[in-house]
């Protein structure tokens, strides 16, 4: 039975806390794996959930970094620097050179803009560094760069190597959204790269040696949904596998890596009806739960009873604990027999739930975080931590 991995959980730590069982993310990287093989490499976007980054380290081929505080993580965690993707819209020059300082040319670096590619250029000529860069393409938004200065600096990098003798353009990194669901979109993506890849060694003598690709496969998370995630991660295997470009390529993942992995545990901690309507209080709430294509809490995502004892079936309305009335995250959901001091366990919520919640709205506490494997049991990530510490000054 799935629930009994939680009686310890629940037994020794209060609620609310997140629980990312290590061995269902194993799981997800075999099946990933076991579609696309093994001459694809898998980069985890750690933004999804960067708790998970060390369990990953040696299931992944890299990590992708898009921020100074995801770095410095990475730098606790002491994952091997040539594991790094260093990526992100922005990257300051202080940022950049305290990376290229410490640790130089271990690092893959992304460029998504010319300034970008200034500084990585004027430091690495400067202290006559070799380093290497993906040129980012963008997909029509904020990200990246135009194909025609992508273009640009690869024909004047072609034309002038000389002036380029420390700057490497390994190849080019594209990505163009998440939750895709549509497999003639990932068809048309990879066949437009594979395309472009061909052109820029035809007519620059440019190789792309590396090119690493967001496919944005889609978690489906709610009941209502037809589950196209194998049909999706089939879809992405088959498009690869006609694909023409014969250097390295590297699958970006965040979410269809980490979702599957991951629980969030709540207390029931009151129960009314109020004009007929029946609705249970939880002690965490919308600030802590993150479900990507949710709809003013109409779709039911998957949710374990946990003390579900013998009762009427009913409809309740799950709301949160927070002083709004947007703090609501289901409504109308069956449970038998629910009373106050069950638990709820919203299934699915590995990927962005912790960290991308309004966790600083009333000053509640951050839940606790549980890593668990079947062999190292359970592991304290993260204790309950106050933020009204962060919401007002310090004290003088």
């Amino acid at each position: 039975m799935k629930e009994k991995k939680f009686e310890k959980a629940i037994s020794q730590y209060k609620t609310p806390f997140y629980f990312f069982d290590t061995d269902i993310l194993k799981e997800q990287i075999q099946k990933i794996r076991a579609a696309i093989g093994t001459d694809v490499e898998l980069c985890y976007a750690m933004k999804a959930n960067p708790f998970l980054i060390k369990d990953l380290e040696e299931l992944i081929d890299s990590f992708e970094v898009c921020s100074p505080g995801e770095f410095h993580i990475c730098e606790r965690a002491a994952i091997r620097m040539d594991k790094i993707v260093m990526s992100g819209v922005y990257k300051s020059e202080d940022d950049l050179h305290y990376a290229l300082k410490e640790y130089g040319n271990q690092i893959l670096y992304t460029v998504e803009s010319l300034s970008h590619w200034n500084i990585l250029e004027a430091y690495a000529n400067s202290q006559q560094l070799p380093i290497k860069v993906l040129l980012r393409l963008t997909s029509g938004n904020q990200f990246g760069m135009d194909e025609t200065l992508l273009r640009q600096i690869i024909k004047e990098t072609m034309d002038k190597p000389e002036s380029r003798a420390y700057i490497d353009i390994e190849g080019i990194q594209f990505f163009s959204g998440t939750q895709k669901k549509v497999s003639e979109k990932l068809k048309k993506e990879l066949a437009m790269l594979d395309k472009l890849c061909l052109a820029l060694e035809e007519e620059y003598g440019f190789t792309v040696k590396k090119l690493e690709y967001g496919p944005g496969l889609p978690i489906c998370y709610f009941e209502e949904e037809q589950n196209e995630e194998d049909a999706m991660l089939s879809s992405l295997a088959e498009a690869l596998r006609v694909m023409t470009y014969n250097g390295k390529i590297s699958l970006e993942m965040g979410r269809f890596i980490a979702a599957p992995c991951g629980f969030f545990v709540t207390s029931i901690v009151d129960t009314k009806n109020n004009k007929g309507q029946n609705y249970c209080i939880v002690d965490g709430g919308m600030h802590h739960i993150n479900y990507y294509g949710q709809m003013l809490a109409m779709k039911k995502p998957p949710i374990l009873h946990w003390n579900q004892e013998d009762g009427d079936l009913k409809e309740w309305t799950v709301c949160g604990s927070l002083c709004t009335v947007n703090d609501v995250l289901v409504k109308q959901y069956p449970f038998h027999g629910l009373v106050t001091g069950d638990k709820l366990i919203f299934e699915k919520t590995g990927a962005y739930s912790v960290t991308e919640g309004i966790s600083l709205f009333l000053s509640r506490e951050l839940p606790q975080v549980l890593l668990y494997s079947e062999k190292d049991n359970l592991r304290q990530a993260r204790g309950n931590y106050p933020t009204d510490v962060l919401n007002y000054f310090l004290q003088p």
